[in-house]
């Protein structure tokens, strides 16, 4: 890539011309994987940002005068690919970050974390963990993250979520829900309205908006549960849905219940859909429904099957989107989610088939970065602004040094993307054009600062939270 001083260049060229739609950025040399099914990959292509998007991706610009007033980027060495995109991560609990590693079950994530802490979060302390998911996901390469954000106590709560967002420069879409526990205002979902005119005025923007629900009353009663009241304030506002903790036989008769209504498709994603029957997944497929899975929550904390429902999901013609879920007891990274979901479904049909004649479908590395790049924009509404490498999208890519330690020599792109990279190996991060993390650094990011803050927020809640924390595997509770 540059050298340091082209580097910082880039990076102030783009933080001085932030408001201009006509600034150009030239990515030269590197290995293109566009995610495109129309446009193929390109092992040595320049990419052309434009402004906010991709004006051109070809395997040399420069006779087309692309060099002329623009950044030149030497990517030699380098994969360029579209960002990463997570389709569910709760946010707010990034400050009590693995503090339940060994979590057996839902019951015990929920007494301990929504039951036992959640209650006493400040609109702070959500704004902290917020910011700090956001600026991870970021610096892993996740141009666009969808935070689940089902701590909005107050409209304050809500508000400070999405402030985070906004100043961490990621793609967000704020996917607002009541808590499950404890004391809250009760202002959801009539405040969603509020939230729509506030700081989602058009969906042409970096932030979007949607409705959180869960599946069934099991977990915490009625008023939080998708069902005609929140898809017709869905349709009011001209939003999605997401769907959160679809699971086994209590789901699947929802589904049902919800395609028989009318209000599942193409705007409802299902999360998790672990443990589901054949008809729910007929009718996901056949309403066009989205899904986003939790590869390692499923499998480590084990919700219901445990088992990632690729294989169930690609049958009924749906590809899905990933997602981090809980950091509280998992990983941040989408790297760790496509291998995860890789190795679960290739043993899963090989040994299927073990001892017959059995074909084996597995799915392949593309498969799983396409679940990461392309149809997680989709999952999240927005196929049509980001997740491929295709001129008219909006520029969220990410430079990956090909070449470094564990990497190299680059042979398969793909496969190093999938297989062999991990975050320290994420060079450059763009959104909507805008640098956001460069050499290896987040962009305008005080770290030190940024330490302080989840430092004090963190130990604020343990201690408001007393006895409710005494599950958690934090300093000086253990």
């Amino acid at each position: 890539m540059n050298s340091p001083a082209n580097a910082r260049a880039v990076s102030d060229h783009v933080l001085r011309s932030a408001a201009d739609d006509h600034r150009r950025i030239l990515v030269k040399g590197a290995y293109v994987v566009t995610m495109d099914p129309a446009l193929p990959d390109l092992p040595r292509g320049d990419v052309l940002i434009a402004g906010s998007r991709i004006a051109a991706v070809a395997p040399d610009l420069s006779a087309q005068g692309a060099e002329n007033d623009a950044v030149v980027i030497d990517a030699e060495g380098s994969i360029v690919a579209p960002g990463l995109v997570d389709t569910h991560r709760h946010a707010w609990e990034a400050t009590l970050r693995r503090s339940i590693p060994d979590v057996n079950d839902l019951g015990e994530y929920v007494v301990s974390t929504l039951s036992g802490v959640a209650p006493v979060l400040t609109p702070e302390d959500v704004y902290v963990g917020t910011r700090l998911a956001a600026l991870t996901a970021l610096d892993s390469g996740i141009t666009c993250m969808l935070d689940f954000a089902h701590n909005s106590r107050t409209a304050e709560h809500s508000d400070r979520a999405i402030a985070a967002l906004t100043d961490s420069g990621i793609r967000g879409v704020h996917a607002s829900m009541g808590p499950h526990f404890g004391d809250w205002d009760h202002q959801w979902p009539a405040d969603l309205t509020r939230l729509r005119s506030t700081y989602f005025p058009t969906d042409d923007q970096l932030l979007t908006l949607r409705v959180a629900a869960l599946a069934t009353d099991e977990i915490a009663g009625p008023e939080i549960a998708y069902g005609p009241r929140l898809a017709q304030v869905a349709r009011e506002l001209g939003i999605g849905v997401s769907v959160d903790a679809v699971f086994g036989e209590p789901s699947s008769r929802a589904v049902l219940e919800w395609a028989r209504q009318g209000i599942l498709g193409p705007s409802t994603t299902l999360i998790h859909s672990t443990g589901l029957t054949a008809d729910a997944w007929k009718a996901m497929g056949d309403t066009g429904a989205t899904v986003s899975l939790a590869p390692t929550s499923d499998a480590q904390i084990g919700l219901e099957t445990a088992v990632p429902a690729v294989d169930e999901s690609l049958a009924a013609g749906i590809r899905p989107g990933l997602s981090i879920d809980v950091e509280v007891a998992l990983v941040s990274d989408m790297f760790t989610q496509m291998r995860a979901l890789l190795a679960i479904q290739r043993m899963r049909a090989v040994n299927a088939a073990y001892g017959t004649d059995a074909d084996v479908r597995r799915i392949t590395a593309r498969d799983v970065l396409d679940f990461a790049t392309l149809q997680g924009a989709r999952t999240n509404g927005l196929g049509h602004v980001t997740g491929s490498v295709t001129p008219g999208k909006q520029a969220d890519l990410v430079l990956v040094d090909a070449e470094a330690v564990n990497n190299m020599p680059l042979n398969d792109a793909v496969g190093t993307l999938v297989l062999g990279t991990d975050p320290r190996n994420v060079r450059g991060v763009f959104v909507g054009g805008r640098v956001r993390k460069w050499d290896g650094e987040l962009v305008g990011v005080d770290v030190a600062e940024l330490r302080r803050s989840v430092h004090a927020s963190r130990d604020g809640i343990l201690t408001r939270a007393g006895d409710g924390a005494a599950a958690l595997s934090v300093p000086g509770r253990h």
